[in-house]
């Protein structure tokens, strides 16, 4: 039986503990403090690496095509480089020597993790040798997770993501038109009844192991848009730590079913609305930014081609001198962050107001306003309200500015992108996408830049709505 030792960790010091929710068992934050899937707050300090060394899969979903060699594409089952065990360690090491914010290695496919369980494992114990503190998750469709939730236990990973999309097996057969199971190939409403008994069946002896467990549920516009508030009830009675509603990616030169058949994604707008129903259910994922099979770096960037195996040494070493120093600098910020929120959402509610606001700010993380708008390629969503301060999502948007000059197309479709917005925060903006946002509505502003999210918020919040009024600009 392989057991991988747990994490001595850091002291509870240099790993941010004060960052804690009042209301979270001790427990529960210790897994979840420095992974940045499952926590909103660490996702502004924390990386995480996936290796993609389990190509084979067992279903066939309608919004999956795992095209291979595809460096400027952005979303699930796509890597420019499968790699082997020992390749993967080399890279985990090579990536965890040069970027100190890096907390998790995951094993997100391009095929499934569990199904090509052989090299998922053999990579976890290779690596898990040399770097004793790094976390280690999977993500699964669940066809395979009941036969190896043992296993995992076994190996302390403590994190596992189902992709679940639906609980009927009828609208199950709308989104796979087959699986792989018991040596043979099930197709229509059979393949999804198996899957959903075994889907079911893996969450619950993951909850029953107390390993901490993300649904991923992709939202199908006429599919089942409607259904996810069923898959919600279903996977929260049966322990899930979080559920994340995804968009459906179609575009069709990715070449998926859903993407020849014209089947479209819903809007920015039609995922809050649903998210937002959800809310009193299983609790929310809102950060999730859709990475590739060999993502590398802070949510929402990606410096996989950084780290290419041509580029690493076969005799490279572990360093740890990075990722300790990183871990002190950041433990003295989430505290500071910390009290700084605090004051912002006691200011926000103190406002009085039943109106709302919704901000995108642009960010290279650390919870700060410290990202040029035409450096952008995404902006994190906050929504203002008598209930607070909440992150509610992120707009991608293409580079506005490339070689020292803004381009007047992308501009346009940044505007697009931005629909329904109020206030867009930047650490620099220029006066010609200023004076154009504003002819769209959306005041654009640089004055707060380098401070922390929250703070900028509940001023302008108590500008706008409480006794003195926001200006037009700033």
């Amino acid at each position: 039986m392989l057991t991988i030792a747990k994490s001595a960790g850091c002291a509870s010091s240099s790993c941010g503990s004060s960052a804690k929710p009042d209301e979270m068992d001790s427990a529960v934050w210790e897994k979840i403090k420095d992974h940045p899937c499952y926590s909103e707050e660490a996702h502004h300090y924390f990386a995480r690496l996936h290796v993609a060394v389990a190509p084979a899969c067992n279903i066939q979903c309608n919004y999956c095509n795992r095209k291979y060699d595809c460096a400027n594409e952005s979303r699930p089952g796509v890597v420019s480089e499968k790699l082997t065990p020992d390749q993967a360690r080399r890279r985990v090491i090579a990536v965890a020597n040069e970027v100190p914010q890096l907390s998790v290695l995951g094993i997100a496919g391009p095929g499934d993790a569990c199904y090509d369980w052989k090299k998922t494992k053999a990579t976890f114990e290779r690596v898990a040798r040399e770097i004793r503190d790094i976390k280690l998750c999977i993500s699964t469709n669940g066809l395979a997770l009941a036969d190896h939730v043992a296993e995992l236990a076994d190996m302390n990973v403590d994190h596992v993501t189902i992709t679940i999309n639906m609980v009927d097996p009828e609208i199950g057969a709308k989104i796979y038109p087959w699986i792989f199971y018991n040596h043979r190939r099930h197709t229509g409403i059979d393949a999804a009844r198996i899957l959903h008994k075994r889907q079911m069946l893996g969450l619950e002896m993951l909850t029953a192991r107390g390993i901490l467990t993300k649904i991923n549920s992709v939202m199908i516009p006429s599919v089942n848009d409607e259904h996810l508030i069923e898959v919600n009830k279903w996977v929260k009675e049966r322990g899930a730590f979080l559920h994340n509603v995804m968009p459906l990616i179609s575009d069709p030169a990715h070449g998926t079913h859903f993407g020849l058949t014209g089947q479209r994604g819903p809007t920015a707008l039609e995922l809050k609305t649903l998210q937002d129903r959800l809310e009193g259910g299983a609790k929310l994922m809102r950060h999730c930014r859709q990475c590739r099979a060999d993502a590398v770096g802070l949510l929402g960037e990606d410096r996989g081609k950084e780290f290419t195996i041509d580029q690493i040494s076969d005799e490279i070493t572990y360093d740890a001198s990075k990722r300790e120093a990183y871990r002190e600098v950041v433990a003295r910020e989430r505290g500071d962050h910390v009290v700084a929120k605090s004051e912002a959402v006691a200011t926000v509610k103190a406002a009085g107001s039943s109106k709302s606001l919704l901000i995108a700010v642009a960010t290279k993380g650390g919870g700060r306003i410290n990202e040029h708008f035409g450096h952008t390629t995404e902006f994190q969503v906050y929504e203002a309200s008598q209930r607070g301060i909440s992150f509610i999502g992120h707009r991608k948007v293409e580079q506005y500015c490339l070689g020292g000059r803004g381009a007047d197309a992308t501009l346009d479709s940044i505007i697009a992108a931005l629909k329904g917005i109020d206030i867009v925060l930047c650490a620099k903006i220029g006066d010609c996408p200023k004076d154009q946002l504003a002819e769209a509505g959306i005041r654009a502003m640089d004055v707060y830049g380098y401070g922390y999210i929250e703070t900028a918020i509940s001023a302008l919040y108590a500008a706008e709505f409480g006794s003195e009024p926001l200006a037009a600009t700033a």
